[in-house]
């Protein structure tokens, strides 16, 4: 029994030592999993690491294009265009109008109330709908034919229970996409940015584009202004406060305007305005640096995009793009350490993670 008993204490050694040698292989495997994670991100870290040295490197870049966009047209990687908005509200305006916003991610409608004074604007009604993904590689009719058909629901709804029917509406189109405008209500596609590749609408008047919608649908509504969202954030932050001189949007995309003195426009000499200013749209996204703190997961998402080497800017701050950068962050983890187990198919696929939110910044003096 003696030699029966230390055999069976032999093997309980031998399986106690094995399933040690398991356990902490286990965990230096798991280690070294974790240590290949931290080491990814320590790497992201140090590369997006923006001192301010390297920001006011980035600022005074940026400022040399400002001035050089400012000077001639195709002169800089910031368009500078000219909105024709030289007087912002001045909180006095009455009366209901209406509002079209279409940007990357969702169209917006919107019934607005202004009542004399600065303190008082009334959102009365507000759609938010997603913008059908085949919208956006269709043609201009199928676009703002979609558009036209939403506003009409809208008004169809608006008119139930009110004496508003045979009132012709005033409507500001806001449209987050590079336009050349010839005035305040009329403007003609540079480019599509956010996805859209309607290739027949560069060069048209967007304004006329919907209009035209309209009219087809028999509305009695004039699309009264065409501006871009950042003068639409602006035009809103200087009728609450005069000192509000730039806003900055941070949304599918990203872009900023700003009140320019016309003296300062020096490509539009002998420009007269009644306020000695005007909006300028800068479309910041096609801003580019070499200051700027470019990881590799911006440079192989610029190169498999459908628009390589073109607004890099904008591709590594905006919504559209945040959320696949995250997404190539963890697959380089799951692929490089096993961190997270079987690598799920859903991970390999471009744009699946997505940042909808959105928010303005508003800049007063």
């Amino acid at each position: 029994m003696g030699k029966v008993a230390v055999a069976f204490a032999a093997v309980a050694v031998v399986a106690a030592c094995s399933v040690a040698a398991v356990m902490v292989g286990r965990r230096m495997k798991s280690r070294r999993k974790w240590r290949t994670v931290v080491e990814i991100l320590k790497e992201l870290e140090d590369d997006c690491d923006t001192p301010v040295g390297r920001l006011r490197q980035v600022v005074d870049a940026m400022a040399v294009e400002m001035h050089a966009g400012l000077a001639s047209e195709g002169g800089s990687k910031l368009k500078m265009l000219l909105t024709f908005v030289d007087d912002l509200p001045t909180g006095r305006e009455k009366g209901t109008y209406y509002a079209l916003h279409l940007g990357g991610t969702y169209f917006r409608i919107l019934r607005v109330l202004l009542g004399d004074q600065r303190s008082y604007l009334d959102v009365q009604d507000v759609e938010r709908h997603p913008i059908p993904s085949h919208l956006m590689n269709s043609t201009s009719e199928v676009l703002f034919n979609f558009l036209a058909f939403s506003l009409e629901r809208f008004i169809e709804k608006e008119e139930n229970g009110s004496d508003s029917q045979g009132v012709r509406r005033e409507l500001a189109f806001t449209f987050s996409f590079p336009v050349k405008h010839t005035s305040i209500s009329s403007g003609v596609l540079i480019k599509w940015t956010k996805g859209f590749e309607i290739s027949e609408m560069v060069g048209q008047d967007i304004a006329e584009c919907l209009q035209g919608a309209l009219n087809r649908r028999g509305l009695d509504m004039h699309v009264a202004a065409l501006v871009n969202d950042t003068v639409g954030a602006l035009s809103l932050g200087y009728y609450h406060d005069p000192d509000t001189v730039v806003a900055v949007v941070f949304g599918t995309g990203s872009n900023a305007c700003y009140l320019e003195r016309t003296d300062a426009i020096i490509k539009c000499q002998g420009l007269l305005t009644t306020s000695g200013s005007m909006v300028v749209n800068m479309e910041w996204g096609n801003f580019w640096s070499s200051h700027l703190p470019r990881t590799s997961y911006d440079i192989d998402l610029d190169a498999e995009s459908s628009n390589a080497n073109d607004m890099g800017f904008e591709k590594m701050i905006s919504g559209m793009y945040l959320g696949d950068i995250v997404r190539r962050v963890i697959l380089r983890m799951s692929e490089d350490s096993d961190i997270f187990g079987p690598i799920s198919p859903v991970l390999s696929e471009p744009y699946v993670l997505r940042c909808l939110s959105s928010f303005y910044l508003l800049l007063e003096i």
